[in-house]
């Protein structure tokens, strides 16, 4: 009984030390945003090229996610949780010196390689040492854990850039303050996945789920295709559109706009816990739908006020989706699957961040702004009418759960 409280109290230290690390991850991934319009009036760069870094960043992730996803089913979880959060660090030091888009290129290509890391380590970590109650909480906490650290980092950012001293600087002294505080904790937390052999042979690009959950793919890559695309449009174009469009030169409205859509995904992931998978799925592409609907609308009368609302409703929308997709994909998982899962939902999430980016930079050289918009609004369109036909939940695994219950009679009669 001893060992068992003990035990549930080291996990418990696993967890907190997990969900911090990925959220001073991705705080750290969200720290130059406020930036990027500083970037454009003080050293000349182009929302061609501020796609280009999104994209870098994506790429980078992506890269990292295909090689090294695996990576922690060999070296235990807590190595290469330690090793992102050096990645990240790197990054941080190299974008203190941003003054042409090549450094900036290169401080998100290392950063977007770390958070990689950290989005199937970290996440696994957080997954294995969750507490079994409430049962969404391993889901919540691993999905909506880089929604908080963006959302953190974003307004964080916005705010030192503003009122802070050393305003390109400081930030990133912060964010590699906290990377420093969180490898500490995954320091002292215990380990929660045994090392095996492999390692290099993990190194091999590969994409591999369960055949289980195979049907859910088609729906889950539609939520991320349109949500984390809309991340990436409010990273590359929302900063020209608050100065252009809404009028206002501040970097910390600027950070609040991009928290705006993050911070309620957060709080609307627990909501889809009431839910089966597939109806929090549908309920949460229709309620991001209607917040692009009230974007749009915004755009079009150049309201700051109603902006940031149906920001903060597609937001919501998101949460409730990522989270519940997210969900069916993970159900009944086990130890040896989470890494590869979470490696195949982050490269589905990049991927949507990066090409939709990569071919709307191109385009900003030939379309306005509006016209960008209103493609970015056709994509979530086409996205929610495909969830609502064709959202599935996870199969139930009969055979185990009855092998389960004749475990637990058999224990029953024995004692």
């Amino acid at each position: 009984m001893i060992n068992q409280a003990r035990r549930g109290r080291t996990l418990r230290l696993a967890f907190l030390s997990g969900v911090v690390s990925l959220v001073a991850s991705f705080a750290a991934s969200a720290a130059p945003i406020p930036l990027f319009n500083i970037y454009r009036g003080e050293d000349g760069f182009t929302n061609a090229g501020i796609s280009m870094a999104v994209v870098t960043y994506s790429v980078g992730t992506i890269a990292a996610l295909l090689v090294l996803g695996r990576l922690s089913n060999h070296l235990g979880r807590r190595l290469t949780a330690i090793a992102s959060l050096g990645l990240l660090l790197l990054g941080c030091l190299l974008l203190l010196n941003v003054h042409d888009i090549g450094a900036l290129l290169a401080g998100r290509l290392l950063m977007g390689v770390g958070t990689g890391l950290a989005s199937s380590s970290l996440t696994s970590y957080i997954v294995d040492a969750a507490p079994t109650r409430p049962e969404w909480l391993a889901t919540v906490a691993s999905s909506q854990g880089p929604m908080l650290g963006l959302t953190l980092g974003a307004i964080a950012s916005g705010a030192l850039v503003q009122f802070g001293p050393w305003p390109r600087d400081l930030i990133y002294l912060v964010c590699a303050g906290l990377l420093v505080l969180s490898a500490a904790l995954i320091v002292i937390s215990p380990e929660t996945a045994k090392p095996t052999p492999g390692a290099w042979r993990s190194l091999l690009p590969r994409v591999r789920v369960p055949a289980r959950i195979r049907h859910l793919l088609p729906v889950a890559a539609a939520v991320f295709l349109a949500t984390w695309a809309t991340g990436a449009f409010y990273q590359a174009f929302v900063p020209t559109l608050v100065e252009d469009r809404l009028h206002t030169h501040s970097p910390l409205i600027l950070g609040l706009v991009f928290a705006a859509y993050m911070a309620p995904s957060v709080l609307g992931a627990p909501l889809g816990g009431r839910f089966t998978s597939a109806a929090a799925q549908r309920i949460g592409m229709l309620i991001f739908l209607a917040g692009w609907i009230g974007i749009i609308a915004a755009i079009v009368i150049g309201t700051l006020a109603l902006f940031i609302a149906a920001t903060i409703v597609a937001g919501a929308g998101q949460g409730i989706a990522i989270s519940a997709a997210t969900r069916g994909l993970l159900h009944d998982s086990t130890l040896a699957d989470r890494a590869p899962i979470f490696s195949v939902i982050y490269v589905l999430c990049y991927s949507s961040a990066a090409f939709p980016s990569l071919i709307s930079g191109e385009l900003s050289n030939t379309f306005s702004l509006p016209q960008i918009v209103l493609g970015y609004g056709g994509l979530a369109l086409v996205a929610t009418l495909f969830t609502v036909l064709a959202a599935r939940n996870p199969y139930i695994d009969t055979t185990r759960n009855s092998q389960h219950g004749e475990l637990i009679k058999v224990i029953d009669r024995n004692t």
